[in-house]
C-alpha cells in the first residue's frame, strides 16, 4: 500500500509539473505567412496633364492575401503610385477610402530578410494633407525616371505595416508593371503591382521572420 501512495503521489507531482510547464509556454502562436502578390491593379484617372488626380483605391488584405471591397477590413490600399493605409484620417486627396482602423506604416532601410522586428520603427498614421508612406519620387517607396517614363522601387526600402487590427506585415514592391517584367520601359502597362509580405497574424506580436 505505501509503495502505491508513494507512486500515485509521485505521479501527480509530475502532472502538475508537466501542467504548470506548458503553461508557462503560453499559448500556442500561429505562423507566420510568406506570400507574394501579383499584379494588384491600381488605376488612377487624371495626372500628367490629364487633370485632377482621381479614382477609387484598391484595397488589399493581410489576413486573406487578396484584394477587398469590404469598407473596414482593409490595410493598404493603391491608386497610381499612391499607397493609403488605414488608419489616421482622410488626405483631402479625390475618391479616397474612409480611414477607420488602428493602421499606420514605417519605411524601413535594409534588404527584406533584414527587417525582423516592427517594435522600435518610427511608424505614422495618414494624416491631413500626407500619406504615411511619402508619395513623390524618391521620397518613399519609388524612383520616378521621366527620361523613359519608368517608375522603379528604390532598392533597401521596406515598407512595415500595420495593419487595422494591430498586426504587422512587411512588404517589398518588386514591380509597379503587368506581370513583372525584369526591364520595364514606356510600353509596359503600369499601375499593377508585385510584392513580397510577410505577415504576422498574431495580435500584439511584432516579429518579421
Amino acid at each position: 500500500m505505501k509503495m502505491t501512495s508513494k507512486f500515485f503521489t509521485l505521479c501527480f507531482v509530475s502532472f502538475l509539473f508537466v501542467a504548470c510547464s506548458n503553461d508557462d509556454n503560453g499559448p500556442t502562436l500561429a505562423p507566420v505567412e510568406s506570400k507574394t502578390a501579383s499584379n494588384i491593379p491600381a488605376p488612377q484617372t487624371g495626372g500628367f496633364g490629364q487633370g485632377e488626380i482621381g479614382g477609387p483605391f484598391t484595397k488589399f488584405s493581410f489576413s486573406t492575401g487578396e484584394v477587398t471591397t469590404s469598407e473596414t477590413e482593409w490595410d493598404i490600399a493603391f491608386r497610381g503610385t499612391t499607397i493609403a493605409v488605414n488608419g489616421g484620417v482622410v488626405t483631402g486627396t479625390n475618391d479616397e477610402p474612409v480611414r477607420n482602423g488602428e493602421g499606420s506604416a514605417a519605411v524601413a532601410s535594409g534588404v527584406f530578410a533584414s527587417i525582423t522586428d516592427a517594435a522600435g520603427l518610427p511608424f505614422a498614421q495618414d494624416a491631413d494633407g500626407s500619406f504615411a508612406i511619402a508619395t513623390g519620387s524618391d521620397n518613399g517607396w519609388y524612383n520616378y525616371n521621366p527620361m523613359v517614363n519608368v517608375v522603379s522601387p528604390i532598392p533597401g526600402k521596406v515598407l512595415v505595416i500595420k495593419t487595422h487590427d494591430s498586426k504587422y506585415a512587411k512588404v517589398e514592391v518588386l514591380s509597379y508593371y503587368r506581370d513583372a517584367p525584369s526591364q520595364p520601359d514606356n510600353t509596359s502597362e503600369s499601375r499593377y503591382y508585385t510584392f513580397n509580405y510577410l505577415y504576422n497574424p498574431n495580435e500584439g506580436e511584432t516579429s518579421l521572420e
